[in-house]
């Protein structure tokens, strides 16, 4: 066993699960994970009995502050990625990176690892868009060593928002709408590949730099639904309605739910045209790229985790 302590801030969202799996898989067994949702922190916690799990909004200065006394490796993994008010975002992707900041800067032993996005080089003008690039900010001016990891899109075991939600979506109504013609270029990127780089970064412990973890393959919106639709091997028919029909029924859903699984600002993302960099991060960190059509089939037909269902 390996017995580095590596701490999960955020850890019980869609990275967080699937990097427990592997970071076990590689014989790591000091593992705490701090969340503030407790319904997928507990989730976590029945599948892994055996790491530590902690239920704390790390927005607010507490006693999870001491799991860092004897900390090795940080992975910052919180984060707020959709909602209707700017104050989410600040507290979760602003004021919780202030905190746990605060602690390593007073053990500068401490590995960071911080998990940035894709949308610090994008055009669109949205609250995690904007939240992000403050974020990485901060990092970059806190004086800590670091990598700096920005992944695309992500989709993998546990997503409850991205490609799961569709899924399940796709399950409960009778047609997929499609907003306009779908051709909406995406790099999604698998979750398993990426936790495979952080964990290089871990055992490596790559020096600091920025890193674009993009997908390979340029996918657009509705060849990825219907490799769902191939993987999941449902019968919903895939229907393109008008993009002002679509961001209404998204406007109107969101005057009823408080946390909306999508948001109009989130269509208005996914139509912005981005097209982030491409490096040969296989190659750079020793990690094999799996095929998109490959990965989606794991993601949902996987025995053991492709059922698992998080909360939003």
């Amino acid at each position: 066993m390996r017995t580095e302590k590596i701490i999960l801030p955020g850890g019980a969202g869609l990275v967080g699960q699937n990097l427990v799996v592997r970071l076990k898989a590689r014989g790591f067994s000091n593992l705490v994970v701090i969340d503030k949702h407790r319904h997928n922190l507990s989730t976590l916690a029945s599948m892994h009995p055996d790491i530590t799990t902690e239920f704390a909004d790390l927005a607010e200065a507490g006693s999870w502050m001491r799991h860092f006394d004897d900390a090795d490796v940080v992975v910052m993994l919180q984060a707020q990625i959709g909602g209707n008010e700017y104050r989410d975002f600040e507290r979760n992707n602003l004021d919780a990176t202030r905190h746990i900041l605060d602690c390593i800067r007073k053990r500068p032993s401490i590995y960071l690892v911080h998990i940035s996005s894709s949308v610090v080089e994008s055009v669109a003008e949205d609250f995690y868009t904007n939240s992000k690039k403050d974020q990485e900010k901060m990092v970059l001016e806190s004086g800590i060593s670091c990598p700096i990891l920005r992944p695309t899109l992500m989709f993998g075991w546990f997503d409850r928002k991205h490609l799961g939600w569709l899924a399940r979506f796709m399950q409960k109504v009778p047609v997929f709408p499609i907003p306009g013609k779908g051709d909406y270029m995406r790099q999604p990127l698998y979750v398993g590949d990426f936790c495979n780089v952080i964990i290089c970064c871990i055992e490596s412990r790559r020096p600091s730099g920025t890193f674009n973890i993009s997908g390979h393959e340029q996918i657009d919106y509705i060849d990825i639904i219907r490799q769902i639709k191939r993987a999941t091997a449902s019968p919903t028919p895939i229907v393109r309605i008008p993009y002002s029909l679509f961001y209404a029924l998204i406007w109107t859903w969101g005057k009823f739910d408080s946390n909306p699984p999508f948001t109009t600002q989130q269509l208005e993302a996914l139509i912005a045209k981005d097209e982030f960099e491409v490096i040969d991060w296989p190659g750079l960190f020793g990690v094999p790229l799996t095929p998109f059509s490959k990965a989606v089939d794991e993601t949902f037909n996987d025995p053991r985790y492709g059922k698992v269902t998080l909360e939003f």
